[in-house]
């Protein structure tokens, strides 16, 4: 347990040291834990800094923060690593083995030009800089899947503020994922892939600020997507935990009365069934109307597949995330 003033901006799990936790202050800099949580410490070289995002690859972590990017090699102690200039909000990791490939992206509002991302393949150490042909001013999430079967290519999924996008050669090409018959033509803040699949994975939006945000899953690296139908259509945060029929916690954000919430889903890859909400917009498929004669306590009851259990309203952290992806709608 940690208190103190900084307000939390983001929290990360190594997924290759057991136990090392991570978490970024708004101006002041990091926290550090390597128990899980139990204790934290202050670790070195990111005084004074906005860290918003962190990545993790096999021997260097690296910190997107409000003057670029800091890298380290355990966490304790972090150096700057470029882009000083910019506000780096979203990193993946293309190559966890050196030479270790980042990819960064900015969300702060492009003047002129297309949207830029910023590639490293040398671990910080230097980075160019590539403009994709996707539409959107500013990134709001980049997501690096596990390697296919077959290829030493990991999948990378670009959010911006207008769509979402697939490249299978380390950038080189994009493939739109929304629009059309496929996703709605919105802004996507979260993407989690399943385990170790590298075609399976999750896009959530909170709609910039509108109603056509949601949460989809798709089995087929993007051919087709499901909609998971979330209580609210505001996603502003989501995890998966590490499962073939993973358990997804998510934040949802009420524009309209300024709620924050925070919901579990555990899915089977069924129906989606739950409180009665507004569903998210239909991607590839159908779905399935749900009655609103039942009262919302009967039907979290008979929800045999995918129950949604509110947790409560109290999580700072899921506030924070909900109101700041609500502000930064405005500008959209």
């Amino acid at each position: 347990m940690h208190t103190g003033k900084a307000t939390l901006t983001t929290i990360a799990y190594s997924p290759y040291t057991s136990g090392l936790v991570l978490a970024g202050t708004r101006g002041s800099g990091a926290l550090l834990s390597r128990d899980g949580g139990g204790s934290w410490s202050s670790p070195q070289g990111l005084e004074g800094r906005t860290v918003r995002v962190f990545a993790f690859a096999l021997t260097v972590m690296a910190a997107g923060t409000d003057r670029g990017v800091y890298v380290s090699p355990d966490g304790a102690g972090w150096s700057p690593a470029g882009l000083s200039d910019r506000s780096i909000n979203a990193l993946a990791v293309e190559a966890i083995h050196a030479p270790v490939r980042l990819v960064a992206g900015s969300d702060s509002q492009a003047s002129t030009g297309p949207l830029s991302l910023y590639q490293s393949v040398d671990g910080g150490g230097s980075w160019t800089t590539f403009n994709p042909p996707i539409s959107g001013s500013i990134v709001v999430r980049l997501a690096a899947g596990p390697l296919p079967p077959a290829g030493n290519v990991r999948p990378l999924i670009v959010g911006t503020n207008t769509g979402l996008f697939q490249s299978s050669d380390n950038g080189s090409t994009f493939a739109p994922l929304s629009g059309g018959a496929l996703l709605p033509t919105t802004d996507y803040t979260q993407v989690s892939f399943i385990t170790d699949h590298f075609d399976h994975f999750y896009g959530a939006s909170d709609g910039g600020g509108s109603k056509s945000g949601g949460l989809w899953r798709t089995n087929d690296g993007g051919q087709s997507f499901a909609s998971l139908r979330p209580p609210e259509a505001s996603v502003t945060a989501l995890a998966a935990s590490n499962e073939e029929q993973p358990t997804l916690y998510i934040a949802t954000f009420q524009p309209s009365t300024h709620v924050a919430s925070l919901w579990t889903i555990h899915d089977t890859g069924g129906t989606p069934q739950g409180p009665a909400a507004n569903g998210s917009p239909v991607a590839s498929g159908t779905r399935t109307a749900h009655s609103g004669g039942d009262s919302i306590l009967s039907q979290i009851l008979a929800a045999p597949q995918l129950p949604y259990v509110g947790l409560g309203l109290g999580a700072l952290a899921v506030v924070l995330t909900a109101v700041v992806a609500h502000l930064r709608g405005r500008y959209r």
